[in-house]
């Protein structure tokens, strides 16, 4: 899917390690550090965090890539080397800061995989909504053979995605995972050939815009928590859910349109 994304302007403009573009209601963040294969050090890791927060109201879904022939390759360890343990500390609740205006912000994130996705990079990918991988697409945590160990928020979501075991195994043993056994294990819902994840993931980001916002929102925010809670809370909150969602007006609406046919029904593609 093409769509006609235009430089944005303003304070996402001036992100210099970002390329942000939008298309109407989608927009396209860009991570731009190619010489260090997409790296995350300090300066990257606030500007991600300002452009989730500065986000303009017209848009209702974000596409997230890298530029080059990796996605992220991880932290930029040249700014860790010397740290205090208050200083890593500080460090850390950065990062957690900035997935957090990812995975519960305003609006769902598709991210488009290629290449390398390590160590912060998969800790990235894991706070996105929908992950889309090219086939050139491998995964890993190196942090063990670092003598280091996550601290993006790796240790929270990516087990939720692929289990404790496969992140346990992907530590210790620097084992690393192909786009196909990452695609078994969670850690993406597609897998695309080498060059057309864009275009997937601006048909699933058009697609999701299209959805009603309280919808969209119900499932970013409450879906994960409701998976936290016991069963007898947990359904408790979503019947809390269901009543608000049904009884928003774009919600009515679309329900009208089902009723009266004017809304295609659910059908296996062919």
């Amino acid at each position: 899917m093409s769509l006609n994304f235009v430089p944005a302007t303003g304070a996402l403009a001036a992100l210099d390690l970002l390329v942000i573009e939008i298309a109407g209601a989608v927009a396209h963040i860009r991570l731009n550090r190619q010489v260090k294969r997409n790296a995350i050090n300090d300066a990257l890791i606030a500007q991600l965090h300002s452009a989730f927060v500065s986000l303009p109201e017209a848009v209702k879904a974000v596409v997230l890539t890298g530029a080059g022939e990796h996605f992220c390759a991880g932290l930029d360890l040249s700014e860790i080397s010397e740290r205090s343990v208050a200083e890593g500390i500080i460090h850390s609740r950065t990062w957690h800061a900035a997935m957090d205006a990812i995975q519960f912000g305003r609006v769902p994130v598709v991210a488009v995989l290629h290449g390398a996705v390590v160590g912060g990079g998969l800790e990235l990918a894991s706070s996105c909504h929908i992950r889309v991988a090219e086939e050139s697409t491998y995964y890993g945590l190196p942090e063990g053979q670092r003598g280091i160990f996550v601290g993006g928020g790796g240790s929270a979501r990516v087990p939720r995605l692929a289990g404790v075991a496969t992140m346990t195994d992907m530590m210790l043993t620097g084992r690393v995972l192909d786009a196909g056994e990452g695609e078994r294990r969670g850690l993406s819902q597609y897998v695309v050939a080498n060059g057309t994840g864009f275009a997937k993931g601006c048909e699933l980001a058009a697609k999701i815009a299209g959805n009603a916002p309280l919808s969209n929102f119900s499932v970013m925010q409450a879906l994960p928590r409701i998976a936290d809670l016991s069963q007898p809370d947990g359904l408790f909150v979503e019947s809390l859910m269901a009543a608000i969602a049904q009884g928003d007006e774009a919600a009515k609406e679309r329900v009208r349109a089902f009723l009266e046919k004017r809304a295609g029904k659910v059908e296996k593609k062919s």
